[in-house]
């Protein structure tokens, strides 16, 4: 099976593809979220992995602004524990180091980490791939921030091991994909809706889900950019599409919405670092 994913060779997304579909599949390397998207609208590959958030840094706002004007479907999620690594050149030395070459996510998850050696932070699109870069640049007084995976894909050494900030460290992946997932024991679903600008307009809004007893695991707002101030709202909540509160909730929000979305429903993961 081809997924596709953000990033190269060795990249968080890269384990997140093998960790949800296993070893069988075929990671496809994508140089923006948005291309990921785009490949699987083209039927390039069969489905893609794209990270949504991360338990320290927060959301990821490329992923949210492209789930609103894709046609695919989020069919699955995952979270993956995230362990960042000081990678350089054979022999380097830390001491001896000047800067550091990373995601801009991975550099924030390391904040204190690279205070303390008094780095200068370099962003680069990719973990992998300042990885990569580094080896290229054949300097040793740089270092890439990346996985240990990324260190063996490209032959450099691990100076450091477990240097972000905080041990919890996970990032939430959404697999998104063309068809229906099948129906599993624990769901969740995804949807996106904006409201008109007035008093009570979100509270009455959540209401439908609320008296229905339906839990909200996720709310999530971002600018709609087509006017100044008014935004969209993505929220994720147990339950399926087709069970009957869920459809009432909808249905009733529907009625005080501006817009309403349903991405999908699908099997939550399991392993959820928040029990």
């Amino acid at each position: 099976m081809r997924v596709a994913f953000q990033g190269e060779r060795g990249a968080y997304s890269e384990e997140a593809v093998i960790l949800y579909f296993g070893l069988e599949a075929e990671p496809q390397p994508r140089k923006t979220i948005s291309a990921v998207f785009m490949s699987v609208e083209a039927g390039e590959v069969e489905a893609g992995v794209v990270p949504v958030e991360n338990s320290i840094e927060g959301s990821v706002g490329e992923t949210y602004d492209a789930l609103l004007t894709t046609s695919l479907k989020v069919i699955g999620e995952l979270n993956l524990r995230i362990s960042h690594c000081l990678i350089g050149l054979p022999g380097t030395s830390i001491d001896s180091l000047k800067k550091v070459v990373s995601h801009p996510q991975a550099l924030a998850q390391c904040r204190a980490y690279i205070a303390s050696l008094g780095l200068e932070t370099v962003s680069h699109y990719d973990t992998a791939a300042a990885v990569r870069y580094v080896k290229e640049l054949g300097d040793k007084t740089v270092a890439a921030i990346a996985s240990a995976r990324a260190a063996e894909i490209y032959s450099m050494e691990i100076l450091a091991r477990g240097i972000e900030d905080y041990g919890r460290n996970y990032t939430r992946f959404l697999v998104i994909g063309r068809g229906e997932p099948d129906r599993a024991e624990k769901e969740k679903t995804s949807i996106i809706f904006s409201l008109p600008h007035r008093p009570g307009a979100l509270y009455e809004a959540l209401g439908a889900f609320a008296k229905r007893g339906i839990n909200l695991t996720k709310i999530e707002s971002r600018p709609t950019r087509a006017r100044p101030w008014q935004y969209h709202f993505y929220v994720d909540f147990e339950g399926h599409i087709s069970d009957e509160k869920v459809r009432e909730a909808l249905s009733e929000l529907a009625t005080k919405s501006i817009l309403l979305k349903v991405l999908g429903s699908y099997p939550a993961w399991q392993d959820n670092p928040s029990d």
